[in-house]
Protein backbone atom coordinates (compact mmCIF):
# COMPACT_ATOMS: atom_id res chain seq x y z
CA UNK A 1 0.00 0.00 0.00
CA UNK A 2 2.66 2.55 0.23
CA UNK A 3 4.02 2.24 -3.25
CA UNK A 4 0.61 3.32 -4.20
CA UNK A 5 0.15 7.40 -5.37
CA UNK A 6 -1.08 9.59 -2.00
CA UNK A 7 -4.73 9.86 -3.55
CA UNK A 8 -4.98 5.80 -4.43
CA UNK A 9 -3.98 5.23 -1.11
CA UNK A 10 -6.36 7.63 0.68
CA UNK A 11 -9.07 6.15 -0.94
CA UNK A 12 -8.43 2.49 -0.22
CA UNK A 13 -7.44 3.39 3.38
CA UNK A 14 -10.98 5.32 3.75
CA UNK A 15 -12.67 2.50 1.91
CA UNK A 16 -11.61 -0.18 4.44
CA UNK A 17 -12.02 2.14 7.71
CA UNK A 18 -15.06 2.96 5.97
CA UNK A 19 -16.07 -0.69 6.33
CA UNK A 20 -15.49 -1.65 9.86
CA UNK A 21 -17.05 1.48 11.04
CA UNK A 22 -19.73 0.63 9.47
CA UNK A 23 -19.96 -3.18 10.94
CA UNK A 24 -18.94 -1.81 14.49
CA UNK A 25 -21.51 0.77 14.40
CA UNK A 26 -24.77 -1.68 13.21
CA UNK A 27 -26.69 -2.80 16.11
CA UNK A 28 -29.70 -4.82 16.00
CA UNK A 29 -33.13 -3.80 14.69
CA UNK A 30 -34.20 -5.67 17.03
CA UNK A 31 -32.35 -3.68 20.33
CA UNK A 32 -34.43 -1.07 19.54
CA UNK A 33 -38.06 -2.88 20.24
CA UNK A 34 -36.82 -5.01 23.24
CA UNK A 35 -35.86 -1.68 25.11
CA UNK A 36 -39.16 0.14 23.93
CA UNK A 37 -37.05 3.29 22.30
CA UNK A 38 -38.78 5.25 20.43
CA UNK A 39 -36.83 5.73 17.25
CA UNK A 40 -37.31 9.03 15.49
CA UNK A 41 -38.60 10.07 19.29
CA UNK A 42 -41.52 8.72 17.97
CA UNK A 43 -44.47 5.80 19.11
CA UNK A 44 -45.17 3.11 17.10
CA UNK A 45 -48.62 4.88 16.12
CA UNK A 46 -46.21 7.47 14.69
CA UNK A 47 -46.75 10.34 16.95
CA UNK A 48 -44.11 12.76 18.27
CA UNK A 49 -43.05 11.48 22.23
CA UNK A 50 -43.84 14.70 23.90
CA UNK A 51 -40.79 15.87 25.31
CA UNK A 52 -42.15 19.67 25.76
CA UNK A 53 -43.92 22.65 26.14
CA UNK A 54 -45.00 25.71 23.91
CA UNK A 55 -47.11 28.59 23.17
CA UNK A 56 -45.60 29.48 19.43
CA UNK A 57 -47.16 27.32 17.34
CA UNK A 58 -49.18 24.20 17.23
CA UNK A 59 -50.00 21.70 14.51
CA UNK A 60 -53.57 19.70 15.12
CA UNK A 61 -54.07 16.71 12.61
CA UNK A 62 -56.21 14.76 14.83
CA UNK A 63 -58.78 14.32 17.53
CA UNK A 64 -58.75 11.52 20.44
CA UNK A 65 -62.73 10.10 20.72
CA UNK A 66 -62.86 7.37 22.98
CA UNK A 67 -58.92 6.25 22.68
CA UNK A 68 -59.77 5.97 19.05
CA UNK A 69 -57.33 8.72 16.79
CA UNK A 70 -59.33 10.15 14.73
CA UNK A 71 -57.37 12.25 11.89
CA UNK A 72 -59.36 15.74 11.34
CA UNK A 73 -58.33 18.68 8.08
CA UNK A 74 -54.92 19.76 9.53
CA UNK A 75 -54.84 23.41 11.23
CA UNK A 76 -51.44 25.29 12.01
CA UNK A 77 -51.72 27.64 14.72
CA UNK A 78 -49.50 30.48 15.69
CA UNK A 79 -49.95 31.81 18.94
CA UNK A 80 -53.75 30.59 19.30
CA UNK A 81 -53.86 32.23 15.75
CA UNK A 82 -55.25 30.20 13.22
CA UNK A 83 -52.56 30.09 10.10
CA UNK A 84 -55.77 30.81 7.49
CA UNK A 85 -57.34 33.16 9.48
CA UNK A 86 -54.40 35.27 10.00
CA UNK A 87 -53.58 34.90 6.40
CA UNK A 88 -57.28 36.03 5.49
CA UNK A 89 -56.40 38.74 7.85
CA UNK A 90 -53.80 41.11 6.19
CA UNK A 91 -54.94 39.92 3.05
CA UNK A 92 -57.92 41.49 3.34
CA UNK A 93 -56.61 44.73 4.02
CA UNK A 94 -53.90 44.09 1.35
CA UNK A 95 -51.01 44.29 3.27
CA UNK A 96 -48.04 41.80 3.48
CA UNK A 97 -47.62 39.69 6.37
CA UNK A 98 -44.63 38.22 7.22
CA UNK A 99 -43.40 41.12 9.44
CA UNK A 100 -46.57 41.01 11.19
CA UNK A 101 -46.12 37.44 11.80
CA UNK A 102 -42.81 37.61 13.10
CA UNK A 103 -44.05 39.80 15.72
CA UNK A 104 -46.73 37.26 16.64
CA UNK A 105 -44.07 34.17 16.88
CA UNK A 106 -41.78 36.77 18.77
CA UNK A 107 -43.80 38.64 21.22
CA UNK A 108 -46.94 36.14 21.17
CA UNK A 109 -49.61 38.96 20.32
CA UNK A 110 -50.74 40.85 17.42
CA UNK A 111 -49.34 44.18 16.93
CA UNK A 112 -51.66 47.18 16.67
CA UNK A 113 -50.79 49.54 13.79
CA UNK A 114 -47.90 51.21 15.87
CA UNK A 115 -46.54 48.51 17.01
CA UNK A 116 -46.13 46.97 13.75
CA UNK A 117 -44.91 49.85 12.35
CA UNK A 118 -41.97 50.36 14.99
CA UNK A 119 -41.14 46.67 14.32
CA UNK A 120 -40.91 47.06 10.36
CA UNK A 121 -38.82 50.52 10.85
CA UNK A 122 -36.80 48.36 13.52
CA UNK A 123 -36.12 45.34 10.78
CA UNK A 124 -35.44 47.90 7.90
CA UNK A 125 -32.43 49.93 10.43
CA UNK A 126 -31.10 46.27 10.92
CA UNK A 127 -31.83 44.85 7.39
CA UNK A 128 -27.63 46.15 6.47
CA UNK A 129 -24.41 43.92 7.43
CA UNK A 130 -21.27 44.54 8.80
CA UNK A 131 -18.93 46.72 6.69
CA UNK A 132 -17.27 45.14 4.07
CA UNK A 133 -19.38 41.70 5.36
CA UNK A 134 -20.86 40.61 1.95
CA UNK A 135 -17.22 41.32 0.37
CA UNK A 136 -15.12 39.73 2.61
CA UNK A 137 -17.56 36.44 4.16
CA UNK A 138 -19.55 35.93 1.08
CA UNK A 139 -18.18 36.74 -2.06
CA UNK A 140 -14.46 35.87 -1.45
CA UNK A 141 -15.89 32.63 -0.07
CA UNK A 142 -18.66 31.86 -1.99
CA UNK A 143 -20.12 28.09 -1.74
CA UNK A 144 -21.78 25.70 -3.99
CA UNK A 145 -24.20 25.00 -1.59
CA UNK A 146 -26.25 28.30 0.02
CA UNK A 147 -27.31 27.01 3.32
CA UNK A 148 -23.22 26.57 4.22
CA UNK A 149 -23.07 29.74 3.29
CA UNK A 150 -25.87 30.97 5.14
CA UNK A 151 -24.90 29.20 8.06
CA UNK A 152 -21.23 30.44 7.66
CA UNK A 153 -22.13 33.73 7.81
CA UNK A 154 -24.43 33.17 10.83
CA UNK A 155 -21.51 32.21 12.71
CA UNK A 156 -19.52 34.99 11.24
CA UNK A 157 -21.82 37.52 12.50
CA UNK A 158 -20.48 36.51 16.06
CA UNK A 159 -17.15 38.22 15.58
CA UNK A 160 -19.27 41.69 14.95
CA UNK A 161 -21.36 41.51 18.35
CA UNK A 162 -19.89 42.81 21.31
CA UNK A 163 -22.14 41.01 23.44
CA UNK A 164 -22.34 38.10 21.13
CA UNK A 165 -22.61 35.69 24.66
CA UNK A 166 -24.88 37.41 26.53
CA UNK A 167 -28.23 35.11 26.69
CA UNK A 168 -30.35 37.78 28.28
CA UNK A 169 -33.89 37.94 26.34
CA UNK A 170 -33.25 41.55 25.61
CA UNK A 171 -30.32 40.68 24.01
CA UNK A 172 -31.08 37.63 22.57
CA UNK A 173 -34.20 39.52 20.93
CA UNK A 174 -31.76 42.26 19.73
CA UNK A 175 -29.50 39.33 18.23
CA UNK A 176 -32.72 37.63 16.94
CA UNK A 177 -34.24 40.59 15.15
CA UNK A 178 -31.22 41.47 13.29
CA UNK A 179 -31.25 37.75 11.83
CA UNK A 180 -34.45 38.14 10.77
CA UNK A 181 -33.88 41.21 9.18
CA UNK A 182 -30.45 40.16 7.60
CA UNK A 183 -31.27 36.44 6.72
CA UNK A 184 -32.66 37.62 3.02
CA UNK A 185 -29.56 39.76 2.30
CA UNK A 186 -27.51 36.62 3.15
CA UNK A 187 -29.24 34.21 1.14
CA UNK A 188 -29.78 36.19 -2.30
CA UNK A 189 -25.76 37.84 -2.13
CA UNK A 190 -24.99 34.04 -1.40
CA UNK A 191 -26.61 32.67 -4.16
CA UNK A 192 -25.32 35.56 -6.42
CA UNK A 193 -21.85 34.80 -5.27
CA UNK A 194 -22.72 31.19 -6.60
CA UNK A 195 -24.13 31.82 -10.00
CA UNK A 196 -21.22 34.71 -10.81
CA UNK A 197 -18.38 32.29 -9.68
CA UNK A 198 -19.47 28.54 -10.58
CA UNK A 199 -21.71 29.61 -13.25
CA UNK A 200 -19.98 32.71 -14.71
CA UNK A 201 -22.81 34.75 -14.50
CA UNK A 202 -22.66 38.52 -14.15
CA UNK A 203 -22.31 39.90 -10.48
CA UNK A 204 -25.45 41.86 -9.43
CA UNK A 205 -25.57 42.97 -5.82
CA UNK A 206 -28.75 45.57 -4.99
CA UNK A 207 -28.85 47.24 -1.16
CA UNK A 208 -32.26 46.60 0.14
CA UNK A 209 -35.00 49.27 -0.11
CA UNK A 210 -35.93 50.87 3.41
CA UNK A 211 -39.82 51.54 2.14
CA UNK A 212 -39.73 47.44 1.02
CA UNK A 213 -40.78 44.47 3.23
CA UNK A 214 -38.99 41.15 3.49
CA UNK A 215 -40.70 39.78 0.26
CA UNK A 216 -40.12 42.80 -1.58
CA UNK A 217 -37.04 42.62 -0.54
CA UNK A 218 -36.42 39.42 -1.67
CA UNK A 219 -37.32 39.57 -5.30
CA UNK A 220 -35.47 43.42 -5.58
CA UNK A 221 -32.07 41.84 -4.75
CA UNK A 222 -32.42 38.69 -6.35
CA UNK A 223 -33.42 40.04 -9.81
CA UNK A 224 -31.16 42.16 -11.89
CA UNK A 225 -33.40 44.77 -12.81
CA UNK A 226 -34.63 44.72 -9.51
CA UNK A 227 -38.37 44.54 -11.15
CA UNK A 228 -41.76 42.60 -9.16
CA UNK A 229 -45.60 42.74 -9.88
CA UNK A 230 -47.35 43.01 -6.76
CA UNK A 231 -49.18 39.95 -7.34
CA UNK A 232 -45.49 37.92 -7.22
CA UNK A 233 -44.38 39.66 -3.90
CA UNK A 234 -47.79 38.91 -2.01
CA UNK A 235 -47.23 35.45 -3.36
CA UNK A 236 -43.89 34.86 -2.19
CA UNK A 237 -45.01 36.62 1.25
CA UNK A 238 -47.60 34.36 2.19
CA UNK A 239 -45.22 31.20 1.22
CA UNK A 240 -43.03 33.01 4.04
CA UNK A 241 -45.95 33.39 7.03
CA UNK A 242 -47.13 29.89 6.28
CA UNK A 243 -43.32 28.77 6.72
CA UNK A 244 -42.32 30.66 9.38
CA UNK A 245 -43.14 28.09 12.19
CA UNK A 246 -44.75 24.75 12.54
CA UNK A 247 -44.53 23.66 16.47
CA UNK A 248 -41.92 23.15 18.52
CA UNK A 249 -41.36 18.81 17.56
CA UNK A 250 -40.17 19.69 13.92
CA UNK A 251 -36.21 18.92 13.29
CA UNK A 252 -34.74 22.19 13.20
CA UNK A 253 -36.57 24.02 15.54
CA UNK A 254 -36.39 20.89 18.07
CA UNK A 255 -32.54 21.53 17.17
CA UNK A 256 -32.74 25.41 18.32
CA UNK A 257 -34.89 24.10 22.32
CA UNK A 258 -32.02 21.42 22.20
CA UNK A 259 -28.74 23.96 21.68
CA UNK A 260 -30.36 26.83 23.55
CA UNK A 261 -30.86 24.54 26.58
CA UNK A 262 -26.65 24.13 26.64
CA UNK A 263 -26.49 27.86 27.13
CA UNK A 264 -24.70 28.59 24.39
CA UNK A 265 -24.91 32.18 22.06
CA UNK A 266 -27.74 33.14 19.43
CA UNK A 267 -25.54 32.47 16.63
CA UNK A 268 -24.42 29.13 16.94
CA UNK A 269 -27.58 28.33 18.12
CA UNK A 270 -29.35 29.34 14.78
CA UNK A 271 -26.11 27.69 12.56
CA UNK A 272 -27.25 24.20 14.56
CA UNK A 273 -30.70 24.80 13.02
CA UNK A 274 -29.60 25.76 9.03
CA UNK A 275 -27.59 22.19 9.31
CA UNK A 276 -30.98 20.41 10.32
CA UNK A 277 -33.02 22.34 7.95
CA UNK A 278 -30.63 21.58 4.68
CA UNK A 279 -31.24 17.86 5.36
CA UNK A 280 -33.13 16.45 2.54
CA UNK A 281 -35.62 15.29 4.89
CA UNK A 282 -36.56 18.43 6.30
CA UNK A 283 -36.18 21.03 4.44
CA UNK A 284 -35.48 20.31 0.52
CA UNK A 285 -38.58 18.13 -0.50
CA UNK A 286 -39.99 21.30 -2.61
CA UNK A 287 -37.04 21.13 -4.93
CA UNK A 288 -37.40 17.43 -5.16
CA UNK A 289 -40.94 18.01 -6.15
CA UNK A 290 -39.80 20.51 -8.89
CA UNK A 291 -37.59 18.14 -10.72
CA UNK A 292 -39.93 15.22 -10.33
CA UNK A 293 -42.39 17.62 -12.56
CA UNK A 294 -39.70 18.34 -15.22
CA UNK A 295 -38.82 14.59 -15.14
CA UNK A 296 -43.01 14.30 -15.40
CA UNK A 297 -43.03 16.27 -18.62
CA UNK A 298 -40.44 14.41 -20.35
CA UNK A 299 -42.07 11.26 -19.62
CA UNK A 300 -45.76 11.99 -20.59
CA UNK A 301 -46.54 13.15 -23.61
CA UNK A 302 -50.72 14.13 -23.12
CA UNK A 303 -50.97 16.30 -19.97
CA UNK A 304 -54.80 15.98 -20.10
CA UNK A 305 -54.86 11.75 -20.33
CA UNK A 306 -55.28 10.63 -16.50
CA UNK A 307 -54.30 7.21 -17.41
CA UNK A 308 -50.73 8.19 -18.74
CA UNK A 309 -49.92 10.50 -15.77
CA UNK A 310 -51.58 7.49 -13.21
CA UNK A 311 -48.47 5.21 -15.10
CA UNK A 312 -46.10 7.65 -14.25
CA UNK A 313 -47.24 8.09 -10.87
CA UNK A 314 -47.04 4.19 -10.61
CA UNK A 315 -44.06 3.81 -11.65
CA UNK A 316 -42.64 6.73 -9.32
CA UNK A 317 -44.06 4.08 -6.51
CA UNK A 318 -42.63 0.93 -8.00
CA UNK A 319 -39.17 2.85 -8.06
CA UNK A 320 -39.24 2.40 -11.68
CA UNK A 321 -39.23 6.58 -11.99
CA UNK A 322 -37.16 9.81 -11.65
CA UNK A 323 -34.62 8.94 -8.22
CA UNK A 324 -36.05 5.55 -7.91
CA UNK A 325 -37.13 6.36 -4.28
CA UNK A 326 -40.39 5.22 -4.16
CA UNK A 327 -41.52 8.30 -3.21
CA UNK A 328 -44.41 10.86 -5.05
CA UNK A 329 -42.74 14.16 -3.66
CA UNK A 330 -44.51 16.53 -2.03
CA UNK A 331 -47.63 13.77 -1.00
CA UNK A 332 -48.20 12.99 2.27
CA UNK A 333 -47.16 14.52 6.06
CA UNK A 334 -45.42 12.99 9.05
CA UNK A 335 -48.49 14.73 11.01
CA UNK A 336 -50.86 15.92 8.77
CA UNK A 337 -53.54 13.17 6.28
CA UNK A 338 -56.18 14.71 5.47
CA UNK A 339 -55.18 17.88 4.35
CA UNK A 340 -52.17 19.74 5.10
CA UNK A 341 -53.40 23.95 6.27
CA UNK A 342 -50.38 25.54 4.46
CA UNK A 343 -50.80 23.66 1.09
CA UNK A 344 -54.89 24.63 0.83
CA UNK A 345 -53.67 28.72 1.22
CA UNK A 346 -51.07 28.02 -1.35
CA UNK A 347 -53.26 26.51 -3.92
CA UNK A 348 -56.01 28.91 -3.55
CA UNK A 349 -53.71 31.61 -4.57
CA UNK A 350 -51.39 29.37 -7.05
CA UNK A 351 -54.21 29.85 -9.96
CA UNK A 352 -54.00 33.67 -10.09
CA UNK A 353 -50.13 33.19 -10.32
CA UNK A 354 -50.23 30.35 -13.23
CA UNK A 355 -52.36 33.09 -15.26
CA UNK A 356 -50.11 35.79 -15.03
CA UNK A 357 -46.67 33.91 -15.62
CA UNK A 358 -49.07 32.11 -18.86
CA UNK A 359 -48.38 28.15 -16.98
CA UNK A 360 -51.66 27.36 -16.87
CA UNK A 361 -51.33 24.27 -18.52
CA UNK A 362 -48.75 23.06 -15.82
CA UNK A 363 -51.05 24.41 -13.15
CA UNK A 364 -53.43 21.95 -14.46
CA UNK A 365 -51.45 19.01 -14.11
CA UNK A 366 -50.03 19.96 -10.73
CA UNK A 367 -53.81 19.69 -9.81
CA UNK A 368 -54.34 16.10 -11.61
CA UNK A 369 -51.33 15.18 -9.88
CA UNK A 370 -52.77 16.11 -6.84
CA UNK A 371 -56.16 14.38 -7.64
CA UNK A 372 -54.42 11.26 -8.92
CA UNK A 373 -51.33 10.69 -6.33
CA UNK A 374 -53.69 9.90 -3.31
CA UNK A 375 -55.66 7.01 -5.44
CA UNK A 376 -52.23 5.93 -7.02
CA UNK A 377 -50.82 5.73 -3.22
CA UNK A 378 -53.21 4.33 -1.44
CA UNK A 379 -53.58 1.13 -4.31
CA UNK A 380 -50.14 0.51 -3.70
CA UNK A 381 -49.04 1.23 -0.69
CA UNK A 382 -50.36 0.12 3.01
CA UNK A 383 -51.71 2.78 4.03
CA UNK A 384 -52.46 3.77 8.23
CA UNK A 385 -53.71 7.36 7.53
CA UNK A 386 -54.95 9.35 4.59
CA UNK A 387 -52.57 11.02 2.47
CA UNK A 388 -52.99 14.04 0.74
CA UNK A 389 -50.32 17.31 -0.52
CA UNK A 390 -48.25 19.13 1.61
CA UNK A 391 -46.80 22.70 1.54
CA UNK A 392 -43.81 21.86 -0.60
CA UNK A 393 -46.22 20.58 -3.38
CA UNK A 394 -47.31 23.97 -4.40
CA UNK A 395 -44.52 25.60 -2.81
CA UNK A 396 -42.29 24.92 -5.22
CA UNK A 397 -44.18 25.41 -8.15
CA UNK A 398 -44.46 28.95 -6.65
CA UNK A 399 -40.85 29.58 -6.13
CA UNK A 400 -39.98 28.58 -9.73
CA UNK A 401 -43.08 30.95 -11.23
CA UNK A 402 -40.98 33.53 -9.39
CA UNK A 403 -37.92 32.72 -10.76
CA UNK A 404 -36.52 31.83 -7.55
CA UNK A 405 -33.53 29.35 -8.64
CA UNK A 406 -33.57 26.13 -6.82
CA UNK A 407 -30.59 26.63 -4.69
CA UNK A 408 -32.42 29.13 -3.25
CA UNK A 409 -35.61 26.96 -2.16
CA UNK A 410 -34.66 25.75 1.05
CA UNK A 411 -32.42 29.27 1.83
CA UNK A 412 -35.68 31.04 1.20
CA UNK A 413 -37.41 28.79 3.72
CA UNK A 414 -35.08 29.61 5.96
CA UNK A 415 -35.07 32.86 5.73
CA UNK A 416 -38.94 32.48 6.39
CA UNK A 417 -38.29 30.03 9.60
CA UNK A 418 -35.19 31.59 11.58
CA UNK A 419 -38.70 33.79 12.51
CA UNK A 420 -39.76 30.49 14.19
CA UNK A 421 -36.39 29.62 15.37
CA UNK A 422 -36.48 32.48 17.43
CA UNK A 423 -39.99 32.38 19.22
CA UNK A 424 -38.66 28.98 20.32
CA UNK A 425 -35.14 30.15 21.25
CA UNK A 426 -36.39 32.73 23.76
CA UNK A 427 -39.09 30.41 25.09
CA UNK A 428 -36.54 27.80 25.82
CA UNK A 429 -34.85 30.72 27.81
CA UNK A 430 -37.24 31.80 29.84
CA UNK A 431 -38.77 28.44 30.63
CA UNK A 432 -35.80 26.15 31.61
CA UNK A 433 -32.45 26.13 33.29
CA UNK A 434 -31.84 22.73 32.70
CA UNK A 435 -29.90 21.27 29.64
CA UNK A 436 -31.75 18.78 27.13
CA UNK A 437 -30.03 15.37 27.77
CA UNK A 438 -32.34 12.08 26.92
CA UNK A 439 -31.11 8.61 27.59
CA UNK A 440 -29.15 6.78 25.49
CA UNK A 441 -28.42 3.13 27.11
CA UNK A 442 -25.59 1.24 25.79
CA UNK A 443 -26.13 -2.30 24.21
CA UNK A 444 -22.09 -2.56 23.60
CA UNK A 445 -20.41 -6.03 24.99
CA UNK A 446 -18.31 -5.65 27.74
CA UNK A 447 -14.42 -6.70 26.23
CA UNK A 448 -10.55 -6.95 28.22
CA UNK A 449 -7.79 -4.19 26.32
CA UNK A 450 -5.84 -6.49 24.97
CA UNK A 451 -2.41 -5.59 24.07
CA UNK A 452 -1.24 -4.11 20.55
CA UNK A 453 0.99 -7.24 20.01
CA UNK A 454 -1.79 -9.53 20.70
CA UNK A 455 -4.38 -8.27 18.53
Amino acid sequence: MNDLKTGEFEGNLINQLSKIAHKNSLIDPQLFSKYNVKRGLRDLDGKGVLVGLTEVGEVHAYIIDENETIPVPGRLIYRGIDITNLVDGFSRDGRFGFEETCYLLLFGELPNKENLMNFERLLSEYRNLPDDFARSMILKAPSKDIMNILARSVLSLYSFDDNADDTSVANVLKQCIRLIACFPLLAVYGYQAYTHYYGNNSLFIHSPRPDYGTAENILHMLRPNCRFTKLEAHLLDIALVLHADHGGGNNSSFVTHVVTSSGTDTYSVVAAALGSLKGPRHGGANIKVVQMFEDLKQNVKDFNDDEEIENYLVKLIKKEAFDRSGLIYGMGHAVYSISDPRALILRSHVEQLAKEKGLEDEHKLYMKVEKLAPEVIGKHRKMYKGVSSNVDFYAGFIYRMLGIPLELFTPIFAVARIAGWSAHRVEEIVNTGRIIRPAYKSVAKRRDYVPIDKR
